[in-house]
């Protein structure tokens, strides 16, 4: 190699280190030159917006927080909650603002008290709250606190419009949610909730569509979202169309929010519609609970072109194709709906979804019901994104859970870990094998002296990709309340790729 090439390549990695670039180098090149694979790093800092939970007067809420034990992460760190009013007064004064008296979590508190504070990374701790005028909350967590933070906001609502359980992930913020299955029927009360945890004010827009495309709106465009501040819109203000399916897009044009949809049925009860997983060709649905009376798919493609679908139903005996519902045709730009009843049959299972010729991007959920006569519950089920390499759900009871597992396309071995409980009670881990095309209610692992509520958290150990979801259930005055969270892979770690300076090529 001659010295105007060793020049050459001495001023190419300058300018890689100076521009914050990093090059793999081809196989034939030297071991000096070759650039080490990334390092997977905790995440540093995480933020999360929770939605006010309910309009109603008999409303008792439960927020849940936990951060799982991560190798690698600094050893200091905290993990916070604030109502999004407290948030903007630590803004503008960094004083806060005084809340109502009382200790509820919804409340503002103390001027600089957090809501919600996370104790230790591996224990949940949990906060309450009653009525309708608890608002929305934003959180941020750094340092050990910040890898998978997780935090539900879980509501019991005892009588009216969305009567029985409803729980929701508060999510990260971003500038784009797809909601399959939202509706403005007479007997349907839906709210999009925005909640934008930065400093300045974020701009939205609300795209709704039905069985025959795009509806008209009045006041869907151009929607300010304040500073620290939660935004509930009532769909029906949005449009004169009475539609029983439909699909809310939310993008963001500046800044970012955090959105879920909030459906509340005068007779179905009621449940939080979280975003579906991003537009892809195959989905994955997961774990609609066995003694589900009814479920009905909801879908969209965003594209120009039509999706046509084969529905599956992964058992616990493998994938069954459902009666009369082989396939799902999918117009581009509306919204489609099919029926499939009482198609789990007493068993487990998720709905998989893979195109049947070519590959056409689309969102789906599903919206479950389950008892009979006036005492039906509903909850909806969005696609989900995989386990990943770890996922966690909160606010688990001794009684009532049920952790469902799906590896749709290979066999998979996966771990599941019981935190401590919130007042008392030592870790456990299970870990579980599950067959390819196969759904299973897994017998989770139980803290041993439980006191309060604990986290699973599910690990991918081999095979294909799992997909996750916990039912959470609560019986009152005879209604099965419930509700259904999937578990998306955390994102806790981040790949950092490593590349080394030289500023030698400056002195030139």
């Amino acid at each position: 190699m001659n010295r105007t090439t060793l020049s050459l390549i001495a001023g190419v990695t300058a300018l890689a280190a100076v521009t914050g670039l990093a090059a793999l180098t081809t196989p034939e090149a030297s071991d000096a030159n070759t650039a080490k694979a990334a390092a997977e790093l905790p995440v540093e800092r995480t933020s999360l917006a929770c939605p006010a939970p309910s309009i109603s007067d008999l409303a008792e809420t439960t927020y849940t927080s936990f951060t799982p034990v991560t190798k690698g992460t600094a050893s200091d760190g905290k993990a916070e909650l604030q109502s999004a009013a407290q948030e903007k007064g630590d803004a503008a004064d960094g004083k806060g603002e005084k809340g109502e008296k009382g200790d509820d979590a919804g409340k503002a508190g103390k001027a600089d008290k957090p809501v919600l504070e996370g104790k230790e990374p591996g224990t949940p701790v949990s906060g309450d709250a009653s009525g309708a005028d608890s608002p929305a909350l934003i959180g941020t967590a750094d340092g050990k606190f910040a890898p998978g933070w997780t935090v539900q906001e879980t509501t019991e609502v005892a009588a009216g419009t969305g009567r029985g359980l409803q729980g929701v992930n508060c999510t990260a913020p971003d500038t784009e949610f797809w909601f399959p299955g939202a509706s403005t029927a007479p007997d349907r009360t839906d709210y999009v909730h925005l909640t934008n945890p930065d400093d300045s004010a974020a701009v939205v827009d609300i795209e709704l569509y039905g069985k025959d495309g795009a509806l008209e709106t009045t006041v869907g465009e151009g929607i300010t979202v304040q500073p620290h501040s939660g935004e509930p819109i009532l769909l029906s203000t949005l449009t004169s169309e009475k539609q029983d399916n439909m699909t809310v897009h939310v993008s963001v044009r500046s800044g970012r929010v955090g959105a879920s949809v909030q459906a509340l049925d005068d007779k179905l009860g009621g449940d939080w519609l979280a975003a579906s997983a991003d537009p892809a060709g195959s989905l994955v649905l997961p774990g609609i609970p066995k003694d589900a009376t009814s479920v009905r798919l909801v879908a969209f493609t965003p594209g120009d072109a039509d999706a046509d679908l084969k529905v599956r139903l992964a058992s616990p005996s493998g994938l069954i194709t459902p009666a009369g519902n082989e396939t799902l045709h999918v117009k581009a730009g509306m919204t489609s709906a099919v029926d499939l009843g009482d198609v789990m049959q007493g068993e487990a299972g998720s709905l998989v979804l893979t195109p049947t010729d070519r590959s056409v991007p689309v969102v789906a959920a599903v919206r479950v019901v389950r008892g009979k006569g006036d005492k039906q519950e509903t909850a909806f089920i969005p696609a989900s994104r995989a386990v990943g390499t770890r996922a966690t759900v909160v606010d688990n009871r001794a009684k009532g859970t049920t952790l469902s597992v799906t590896a749709p396309f290979g066999a998979a071995e996966v771990k599941v870990t019981a935190s401590a409980g919130s007042e008392g009670g030592a870790a456990a881990s299970k870990s579980y094998s599950v067959k390819s095309g196969t759904t299973q209610d897994v017998e989770v692992p139980v803290p041993s002296g439980l006191k309060g509520t604990y986290a699973l958290t599910v690990e991918s150990v081999s095979g294909g990709p799992v997909y996750a979801s916990r039912t959470l259930a609560v019986t009152e005055d005879g209604v099965a309340g419930f509700t259904v969270q999937t578990l998306p892979d955390d994102r806790g770690m981040v790949a950092v790729p490593e590349a080394d300076e030289d500023l030698s090529v400056l002195q030139r």
